[in-house]
């Protein structure tokens, strides 16, 4: 019995390989045929919420009230859009004659999204939009970002907290809402902003690291399977999954994560400096209600709510980065993520740490 299952298990690795490569082969031509053609260019676009708002208020108002109260509010609403234009006018002219190009106009909240995965590859959209918005946002103005992400890969979360730094260094105020998960590298770009606002039942933190990997070697040599790995440098590969580890290259590898972990907290400890670094940087998570008692999060509240607020006192901004793709495109491109994510499943430890 314990031989028929070694045999299975052999059969099942021989099979898995062969269809990671036969998918990798298959999603490597298609992407290159797609790239070959000609990059697809991409477009912002910007859609304002207040407008959204409105047309969804108007509805209920429709619903729910007489014709006679409707006339009379739209009867008020077009008195105070003529003052407001007199006002504007006023404004204009009073900045004119002081030969200040400027006018004192109302804020602008500028709304991002990211929905990360563990290659955090939603960033390609976000350095764009991020662009974008910085070439039109001042200092009274405002970036929220709505943010869901359980974590990734290190440097693929560290480059999409870069962005997001970008705003600051420009001085101007970033809010992250989070109504579901700022997980690991998810929290790693949260705390990054001015203020974090998260749902009471988000949940955040997990302030560690993670690297983990099957070893098939004990079943390879009793199968007289032989696996040969060449290298040039003393810790060019510390662990493997079909090669015999040894005590050095775990501890190795051990002592890389610990690294990782202590650059990962002095980076929240930078950010949040009234957190307590020590006792929130233990890989746990806690949900919204808990998170804020430790300082993780600024205020609970959903991002629908935090952003009908600002609609009753800014211009809301909703900006995206959209790219067009031709059917051939999408179908390579999908063929390459799927061959993508097999393959990181089976080598997810070899050279990536994982927040």
């Amino acid at each position: 019995m314990v031989t028929f299952f070694a045999e299975y298990g052999l059969f099942l690795a021989k099979a898995l390989t062969v269809v990671v490569a036969a998918l990798v082969v298959f999603g490597t031509l298609f992407a290159s045929s797609a790239r070959g053609r000609k990059e697809p260019g991409g477009q912002i676009k910007v859609r304002q919420l207040n407008d959204d708002l409105e047309m969804v208020q108007q509805t209920i108002k429709e619903a729910v009230l007489s014709k006679e109260h409707i006339k009379e509010e739209l009867k008020q609403e077009k008195k105070e859009k003529k003052k407001q234009r007199k006002a504007d006018k006023k404004a204009l002219k009073k900045s004119a004659k002081s030969d200040d190009s400027t006018v004192n106009d109302k804020k602008r909240v500028y709304v991002l999204d990211f929905d990360g995965d563990t290659r955090a590859s939603a960033v390609e959209s976000l350095r764009k939009e991020i662009t974008a918005v910085l070439s039109m946002a001042r200092p009274e103005d405002e970036v929220v970002l709505r943010l869901e992400s359980p974590g990734g890969m290190v440097h693929s979360y560290g480059l999409a907290s870069s962005q997001l730094e970008r705003i600051k260094n420009k001085g101007v105020p970033l809010t992250i809402c989070v109504d579901k998960v700022a997980a690991s590298g998810g929290y790693m770009m949260a705390c990054i902003a001015d203020q974090i606002v998260a749902a009471p039942f988000a949940i955040l933190g997990s302030i560690g690291v993670i690297a983990q990997l099957p070893n098939i070697h004990r079943l390879l040599k009793k199968n007289d399977i032989d696996f040969e790995m060449f290298t040039a440098g003393e810790y060019k590969r510390t662990v493997t999954m079909m090669g015999e580890n040894t005590e050095k290259g775990r501890e190795k590898f051990k002592e890389e994560l610990e690294d990782t972990h202590i650059l990962f907290k002095e980076f929240v400890g930078s950010q949040r400096s009234k957190v307590d670094i020590d006792k929130v940087a233990t890989g746990e998570h806690w949900y919204g209600i808990r998170a804020k008692e430790l300082d993780l999060v600024d205020m609970l509240q959903t991002s629908d709510e935090y952003l009908v607020d600002a609609c009753g006192e800014a211009d809301v901004f909703e900006v995206t980065y959209k790219v067009k793709r031709s059917m051939a495109d999408r179908i390579g491109l999908a063929a390459e993520d799927v061959s993508e994510r097999l393959m990181l499943k089976a080598y997810r430890a070899f050279d990536s740490r994982f927040l």
